[in-house]
């Protein structure tokens, strides 16, 4: 079973990911995982705290000679911006951040929450995703994010391969797939900022490749779609998460809905075993279960929640009005949250085939993986 846990708080001296479960002999590559490092902490409206940081990753364990020994791998990143015993508390928790309800659950200070809630947090979880993505290209699978909404403004996804709007993507300062449009959001942006205000939007991520079958219907807690949806929630400022055509299927008669199933002798040795289908409605998901459809999730980030225009707050040690305090912080985050959405989501896919096709192994794995598209072409 992969498990991987998080450490460290926003300005203290590093962060660190600890992967559990990843199976030997993969071989894994530290420029990939600075390289989305670096790319969280890019998009238009990002705040000063990334002008100080240069977010690399150093491997303490369970890694030789490049590859990975099946043993727990530690990775650090070290925050240059280490500063934790020389601040100060904030006397008004801010709406919308976990001020008010962790100072008083923990009976202690603001300061106390923020700096485990802060999305700084999310450079571990990068990092982890990174790392077994090397795991992911073993089998052809990519997972690839990118930005759909931008506050009110939509940018509608390009049909096409994963390369292309990789490339697309990375041209753009707000990572859409429409660099054309990266003035307007600029503009967006830049009036947002003036108005000492903040601003959110919604990310897609879509993976190919995937067999059939990763997670399972017999338990609500193996259902990789519920698995999904927690591991995008549980990302600062994500509040709402849909897979496939999700709240729209609820507006449309089942005709319009659920995907007509087809079999083309052709595709035989592909992943979909030959099953194909017009539309992927479903997502890539049905009963919990991968189809061989290209999964594709969607999640809507909240603005942040720190803002230059303060909202009204109490202080903490009088309880008299006062406006919330402020904290250095980004008017738009939603270009590093797809960057962080993609690689959560690889971290459940990862666990999803070690789950299926686990091993000690890469060799192993692959075997079963062998195995398993041999068995189903032989039963359908």
């Amino acid at each position: 079973m992969l498990r991987y846990y998080t450490a460290g708080e926003s300005h203290g001296k590093a962060l660190v990911a600890l992967i559990d479960g990843f199976p030997a002999g993969v071989p894994l590559n530290v420029e990939r995982i600075d390289a989305e490092l670096r790319r969280r902490q890019g998009g238009y409206g990002r705040g000063g705290r990334q002008q100080i940081e240069a977010d690399h990753v150093e491997i303490l364990s369970g890694v030789w000679r490049g590859r990975s020994l099946g043993s727990p791998i530690a990775l650090l990143t070290p925050n240059q911006d280490y500063k934790i015993e020389r601040m100060d508390d904030l006397p008004c928790p801010r709406p919308g951040h976990g001020d008010l309800n962790g100072s008083l659950k923990y009976l202690g200070s603001i300061r106390g929450v923020l700096e485990r809630a802060s999305a700084r947090e999310t450079a571990a979880r990068v990092a982890a995703g990174a790392l077994v993505r090397s795991m992911l290209d073993a089998f052809g699978i990519d997972v690839f994010g990118y930005v759909v909404e931008v506050g009110p403004i939509a940018v509608a996804p390009r049909p096409g391969p994963i390369a292309d709007q990789r490339s697309l993507r990375d041209r753009s300062v707000l990572y859409t797939l429409d660099p054309d449009r990266d003035a307007e959001f600029k503009q967006l942006v830049d009036e947002t900022r003036r108005q000492g205000d903040t601003l959110g939007g919604v990310i897609e991520v879509r993976v190919e490749g995937l067999p059939f079958g990763l997670g399972s219907h017999t338990q609500w807690d193996r259902k990789l779609d519920g698995r999904l949806a927690q591991a995008a929630m549980s990302v600062q400022a994500i509040k709402g998460v849909e897979i496939g055509l999700g709240f729209e299927a609820a507006r449309r008669p089942g005709s319009q809905v659920h995907d007509p199933i087809g079999f083309d002798p052709a595709a035989v040795d592909s992943p979909t075993l030959g099953f194909v289908r017009p539309t992927n409605h479903a997502g890539g998901l049905e009963a919990g279960m991968t189809n061989a459809q290209p999964l594709v999730l969607r999640a809507a980030m909240k603005p942040i929640a720190t803002l230059a225009q303060p909202l009204d707050s109490v202080r903490l040690d009088t309880k008299q009005p006062d406006k919330a305090s402020y904290e250095r912080s980004d008017v738009c985050a939603v270009a590093a949250a797809s960057c962080v959405l993609e690689n959560v989501v690889a971290l459940e896919i990862a666990a999803a085939m070690i789950d299926k096709f686990g091993g000690d192994s890469l060799t192993e794995m692959r075997a079963r993986w062998r195995l398993f598209h041999d068995l189903a072409r032989g039963k359908s």
